[in-house]
């Protein structure tokens, strides 16, 4: 029986961080040798047996019912995004027979172009997709982070960026928040894709290169980076303070517009009216080296 370690790891994780008043589990006297809630303290709050229980969190029970999973991420205290990252491991998808069909290179259609160019000047914005490669982006985007249009196909990808590269480190004024949120969202993805070789890749040079990267991962902690707030320090402008919210494409599977806005009459507001000045100068003083002077051309997935 092959055993689902994903599975295993994710649920002892969760169930490390649960404290038994937490959870309402009575204290039963002396000493706990494991942090966190005893297998047979979630068993019993599962409705399921010790054994049971146990088979599951070692990856040894291949077949779980829909009324078991959402019992465990009850007794669990699983948020929504945790509850679905759990029935993602333990009911994984298999593969149709055929041939598996070549990756399809993602495009970008020319509408969503269009309103990346109408946000131009006024909000950062990118489209990515499930390993957060960059699809496309607008002048704005590419000014306040990086120009993503000049770099190898295979380096155009934001969480590559975030954590490899050494001017995330100084962009990012949180950098290790960001840096493990990051990794939250590729857990996910991970989680939810797990025959993507291109993923596998990025995760594996990840591994190897981000020094956090081993403790982040394990820690099982899934996020799809929805929204939240980033400080930044810009080398030309200085610093700001942006919020940004993720958009779903629903007509185009898999890809999301990440949009990048201030607190209207900020400072932070003031300097990326600033940034929009000065990348529109700087991309006018520069030559253009396709003939196109787009700066939101699509990739190879």
């Amino acid at each position: 029986m092959k055993q689902n370690v994903e599975l295993g790891d994710f649920l002892r994780s969760r169930r490390a961080r649960l404290r038994p008043e937490d959870a309402g589990v009575g204290f039963s006297g002396g000493a706990r040798r494991v942090p966190g809630l005893r297998r047979e303290e979630v068993a019993h709050l599962a409705g399921v047996s010790t054994d049971y229980y146990a088979r599951l969190e070692q990856g040894r029970h291949p077949h779980v019912s829909e009324t078991v999973l959402e019992a465990v991420a009850g007794a669990l205290r699983l948020d929504d995004l945790e509850r679905g990252y759990l029935f993602e491991l333990a009911r994984p998808k298999t593969p149709g027979p055929g041939r598996r069909r070549p990756a399809r290179v993602p495009r970008v259609r020319s509408a969503v172009h269009r309103m990346l160019d109408v946000l131009d000047n006024v909000s950062p914005a990118l489209v990515i997709n499930h390993r957060t490669d960059v699809l496309a982006g607008n002048h704005l985007a590419h000014a306040l982070i990086t120009d993503f249009d000049t770099l190898p196909y295979r380096e155009r990808n934001l969480a590559r960026f975030v954590l490899l590269h050494p001017a995330a480190r100084d962009l990012y004024r949180d950098w290790d928040t960001v840096a493990e949120t990051f990794v939250a969202s590729l857990r996910l993805a991970a989680g939810r894709h797990p025959d993507d070789p291109q993923l596998n890749e990025l995760v594996g040079e990840l591994s190897i290169k981000v020094p956090q990267f081993h403790t982040w991962w394990a820690s099982h902690r899934v996020d799809q980076c929805a929204h939240g707030t980033q400080r930044l320090h810009h080398p030309v402008v200085g610093e700001l303070t942006l919020s940004y919210e993720t958009l779903a494409l629903p007509a185009d599977p898999d890809q999301t517009i990440c949009l990048y806005t201030a607190e209207p009459g900020s400072a932070s507001a003031e300097t990326l009216r600033l940034l929009a000045s000065w990348s529109i100068s700087a991309d006018a003083e520069a030559p253009s080296s396709s003939g196109h002077g787009t700066a939101h051309r699509n990739v190879a997935s």
